[in-house]
């Protein structure tokens, strides 16, 4: 079960990390999002952050979704923290 756990917590830590590098590359208006390595970030970050556009829509250029996104890793990966923490002290 803790296994389980920790690979979860490794897999939201990684995703984060790829959401970063995705808000960092949007500053740049010359990345072609249809060349490789781009494309593939973008079909791994975009469904996600599309969760989080469709609450908050893009205001006056900004899109503030990513925010959300973060607060929402943030949240699940805490919870994957604690509950591997717990299941180690258990012993389980």
């Amino acid at each position: 079960m803790n296994l389980l756990i920790t690979t979860l917590a490794t897999f939201v830590s990684l995703y984060s990390y790829l959401l970063i590098i995705r808000v960092l590359l949007t500053w740049f208006p010359t990345v072609d999002w249809s060349s490789q390595p781009f494309a593939a970030l973008s079909q791994i970050s975009d469904p996600y952050l599309n969760l989080f556009r469709s609450i908050i829509p893009p205001l006056g250029g900004m899109d503030f979704s990513p925010i959300l996104a973060f607060l929402a890793l943030n949240i699940v990966g805490g919870v994957l923290d604690s509950l591997a923490r717990a299941t180690l002290v258990q012993g389980f």
